[in-house]
């Protein structure tokens, strides 16, 4: 009998661009890597997290007998999140332009204050043809249902870690699948909960910001569960580019990569530390009875092409026009397709 590899997907987070993601994950999972491969983990940290969740409550499903495709709830919640109707891309194409006009310092520019805005987000929702597409926590439990997730979980589930920051102890967060009550819309909203859009997520006594603050995405919290648990290897599944060709030298470009650095830099000594350890492993500098129970682990990347990257800014992490968003999915497929080859 042939024992399948394991893997763990890890989501790295950047708002709209993560639609990039989804285009990914549903191009695995029309594929089967599912079941090519023995999928044991999935972590993903703010949009990332959403396409985490929406995959792994997809697969829950259909290991319960559904016969839609698991990628369905992933793929409609993106379709929700674009703005489709007249009053969506008007409001989305304002939102955007208003944004981008402060960036470059054409207008002035205002630190926002979401604890003063709920007259703003009143006002809004009450002119929103569509209900949910201001409103986040209705858009997600449209989309996935987390009172089903308690019944659905089984103990070969694949197992699902979101990243968050709690703001008063300044400490990491990674929300567990296999610990009670740990995945529900409000572990998804804190991981998301970015400091100048969203009040912050309390829960259980204390506070959540975005999990880009943290971990982004969690990698070496996949070596917590016992050694068959551990993945062979890690695909991950890059939003924000190591390097670029040129010194940003405006306004913008300079706030772009600023928040392109401050995104990537748990993660890469995350990836640092499991390199080391495998170096370690394979110059066999652990004890024996540490030796058995470690394996070293290999890390593969898929990223976005350097000529969308390219044309991706930190404004356009809020862009919600779908001719946007389809594009990146459709980028994601392209790019996972290739990656599998």
């Amino acid at each position: 009998m042939t024992t399948k590899q394991k893997i763990a997907i890890a989501c790295q987070g950047g708002g709209s661009h993560t639609a990039f993601t989804a285009g990914v994950l549903k191009k695995f999972l029309e594929v089967g890597v599912h079941e090519t491969y023995d999928l044991v983990a999935l972590s993903g940290t703010s949009g990332g997290a959403i396409c985490a969740t929406a995959t792994w409550y997809g697969l829950l499903k259909a290991a319960n007998g559904s016969k839609s495709p698991p990628y369905k709830w992933l793929v409609d919640f993106w379709k929700a999140n674009s703005a489709n109707s007249p009053w969506e891309k008007a409001f989305n194409s304002i939102a955007i332009g208003t944004t981008r006009l402060q960036q470059d310092g054409i207008i002035p520019s205002y630190p926002a204050n979401p604890y003063q805005m709920d007259w703003m987000n009143e006002l809004l929702s009450s002119m929103s043809p569509r209900k949910d597409f201001l409103n986040f926590k209705l858009m997600l439990e449209n989309y996935i249902d987390f009172d089903e997730i308690k019944t659905l979980v089984q103990p070969s589930s694949p197992r699902l870690y979101l990243g968050a920051v709690d703001i008063l102890s300044g400490c990491f967060k990674v929300f567990d699948s296999n610990k009670p009550n740990d995945i529900r819309v409000e572990t998804l909203m804190a991981s998301a909960s970015v400091p100048n859009i969203f009040k912050a997520i309390e829960m259980d006594g204390t506070a959540y910001w975005d999990g880009l603050f943290s971990q982004n995405p969690p990698v070496t919290t996949f070596f917590k569960p016992d050694r068959e648990q551990r993945p062979d290897e890690i695909w991950l599944i890059m939003i924000n580019p190591k390097k670029r060709k040129k010194i940003p030298q405006t306004g913008p470009d300079i706030i772009d990569r600023r928040n392109e650095l401050g995104g990537n830099i748990s993660l890469y000594q995350e990836i640092r530390f499991i390199k080391l350890i495998n170096r370690w492993i394979e110059k066999g500098a652990f004890k024996k009875e540490l030796m058995d129970k470690l394996k070293p682990v290999q890390i593969r990347l898929i990223e976005l092409s350097d000529d969308i990257a390219d044309r991706l800014d930190y404004t356009s992490k809020l862009e919600r026009d779908a001719a946007f968003i389809k594009r990146l999915m459709d980028e994601g497929e392209k790019q996972a397709t290739k990656f599998l080859k």
